[in-house]
């Protein structure tokens, strides 16, 4: 195991990571597409770890990698992590000499930058297309004045970015138009062209081009275009207090929630400190054995506090936040906590913290539940390979990185 012990990294909250879902939700986009996968693991991995997510998306054999920064791609590479790296992110200059060390890729749209890389040791490269987005690349109708520049340095890739695909609005179909206008404005095709992101691949076909770029989706979050990703992220917490209340008394900063009748409160060990967001204060709900308890008053910085009033619990009892107790139990996915918080999954994701260890499963997560609640369940009685789960704390991620 890395980092910690599972007793060890579940004594006060931790996030739980389904690989074996990861990489099932990754081969559905796989096969939907038709093409070899890009996948962005930007961010830490959407906040769930880079490194353990893409040695397990290693065994789909995808054709590279996305991130964000120089810095995540390094990462990778000292992982010992040898496909192909893009860096989407514009960079500024003084990163080159790290990114050509490490042989990752740069993405690149003007004239100046294109022929400086070229005339200073080149590389592979690729052309960001600017489509309706209006954030990064070339603009689609200026790829022709480019030609003479593409001529003398050639780019590996070409890429757009749809921003509203889910939306079934007509505007993928026009930045399509606008990038198959580009791409006739190249002086010739490059080796790779790539589009569609894990929305583009939910609501389209098979892929016209080389490459798809999925995200979000392979985390456990998709847009209703396919049957839907499987859930990989599960955060639970540990009750660590009870009080039973008089009506009347209220719950936490400001008096937002005031008991009606005697009521009985769970504070739990997790706060907005460690991604549960302050905006979940009233409004979201977290499971306790099958049951579904009310967040009660303002989310703390380290502390929540729930309604459990007729629900069996003791203190060291798990708490689910985000996920399922089993896999025939009800579900708190990351859209529900998303639209219950008015943010985007997105940020949810990208927001759980690195205090919270990470236990990287490939068995179901029921057992675990159990095992941390001090409950060995027939199931659970022997102690699982040590293949089957690993455990990774912010001090280990630390020292791994020798801060």
């Amino acid at each position: 195991m890395n980092g910690q012990s599972y007793s060890a990294a579940t004594t006060r909250a931790w996030i739980e990571v389904d690989l074996g879902a990861l990489v099932r939700n990754a081969a559905t986009l796989a096969r939907h597409a038709g093409v070899p996968l890009l996948p962005m693991v930007k961010a830490d991995a959407y906040g769930l770890g880079a490194v353990e997510v893409t040695r397990a998306l290693e065994s789909l054999e995808p054709w590279g990698y996305g991130v964000g920064t120089v810095d995540e791609g390094v990462e990778l590479r000292s992982a010992g992590i040898t496909r192909p790296i893009v860096v989407f992110t514009p960079l500024w200059r003084g990163d080159w000499p790290i990114l050509r060390a490490a042989c990752l890729t740069p993405v690149l749209d003007r004239a100046d930058e294109i022929l400086e890389w070229g005339a200073t040791g080149g590389g592979d490269w690729q052309l960001a297309v600017e489509t309706g987005m209006n954030r990064a690349g070339v603009p689609w109708d200026a790829v022709g004045e480019l030609a003479a520049t593409l001529r003398e340095v050639p780019p590996q890739g070409v890429f757009t970015h749809f921003y509203s695909a889910e939306r079934m609005d007509g505007t993928r179909e026009v930045q399509e138009a606008r990038f198959h206008a580009a791409l006739e404005a190249l002086p010739a095709r490059p080796p790779l062209i790539h589009a569609e992101n894990s929305a583009g691949v939910e609501h389209g076909t098979s892929s016209a081009y080389d490459l798809v770029r999925p995200g979000v989706f392979l985390y456990g979050v998709d847009s209703g275009g396919m049957d839907g990703a499987e859930p990989v992220v599960a955060l639970r917490a540990r009750v660590v207090e009870l009080h039973d209340i008089a009506d009347g008394e209220t719950v936490s900063y400001g008096a937002s929630w005031r008991a009606r009748g005697q009521r009985r409160i769970a504070t739990l060990s997790v706060g907005y400190a460690d991604g549960y967001r302050r905006s979940l204060s009233n409004r979201g709900t977290v499971m306790l054995h099958g049951r579904q308890a009310p967040v009660a008053g303002v989310v703390t910085m380290d502390m929540t506090m729930v309604d459990v009033t007729g629900i069996p619990c003791e203190i060291g009892d798990v708490a689910t936040l985000i996920g399922s107790e089993g896999p025939s139990g009800p579900t708190i996915t990351i859209m529900d906590l998303a639209r219950a918080a008015e943010l985007s999954p997105y940020e949810l994701l990208t927001g759980l913290r690195e205090r919270l260890p990470r236990i990287y499963l490939t068995s179901g997560a029921e057992d675990l539940v159990r095992e941390a609640s001090g409950d060995p369940g027939p199931a659970a009685a022997a102690e699982p390979e040590e293949s089957d789960r690993s455990v990774r704390s912010a001090r280990a991620r630390a020292m791994e990185r020798g801060q």
